[in-house]
């Protein structure tokens, strides 16, 4: 059972009702004690890489904002010095890395927003290992008591432990699914807009021609004014 899977079972249950039904409700808090600790360390390995590339994605943002500032400087250099092919060439420089910057600040918002759920179920998750742990030593306190009670009194003993159900379970729903869908979607239209890439280029080299020369043209008009 994949992590997302157990991670909506655990916060859906209802461990009441569960343990109403159950033959043995000892053994089945603890196995549920249990499950939570498993699920609660995975889920913070898959938090701690989740930040790990929201830090790397932010790092190459500020890498990019430093180029793209750069070449912005360079273009207004080379219309200082009467070079506007070198300008051209600086800012085509310029829009390519801002493309690029723009894609990576995306994908840093995802990662942050990934963090963010990570960590709303890291703690949903602890609250509710909290309340199973109190339940589960209250289980056996009172088996204990019950026990000595039977030990004094030396008559038949009949274990019975009582939980009230209270909600009903709610319906699952596997947000953290379908991130990682949406996520893996974004990869693919990636990897085919890639086999592409050569005719694509070639048009937005066309498209972009107009785009730079007008560009040009505005950084001039703004540093002679």
């Amino acid at each position: 059972m994949g992590v997302f899977s157990r991670f909506m079972d655990i916060i859906n249950s209802n461990i009441n009702s569960l343990l109403d039904h159950a033959e043995d409700p000892e053994k089945m808090i603890k196995l549920m004690i249990n499950e939570m600790e498993d699920t609660i360390i995975e889920i913070k390995t898959n938090c701690a890489a989740a930040i790990g590339a929201e830090n790397t994605a932010k790092r190459k943002v500020a890498e990019l904002e430093g180029l793209v500032d750069r070449w912005q400087k360079r273009a207004e250099l080379a219309i200082e010095k009467g070079r506007d092919d070198l300008a051209r060439e600086a800012l085509i420089e310029k829009k390519r890395l801002s493309s690029e910057l723009e894609k990576l600040r995306a994908e840093s918002d995802r990662y942050d927003q990934l963090v963010a759920k990570y960590k709303g179920d890291i703690s949903k998750l602890e609250e509710k290992l909290a309340s199973a742990k109190a339940k589960y030593q209250s289980m056996r306190e009172q088996a204990a008591r019950e026990a000595e009670e039977r030990r004094k009194a030396q008559g038949p003993y009949t274990y019975t432990y009582n939980w009230s159900s209270k909600n009903k379970d709610a319906d699952p729903v596997d947000r953290f699914s379908k991130m990682e869908e949406h996520i893996d979607k974004m990869h693919e239209r990636k990897n085919q807009g890639a086999e592409n890439k050569d005719t694509e280029s070639r048009f937005k080299d066309l498209e972009q021609q107009d785009e730079i020369e007008s560009e040009l043209e505005q950084l001039k008009k703004k540093m002679n004014g």
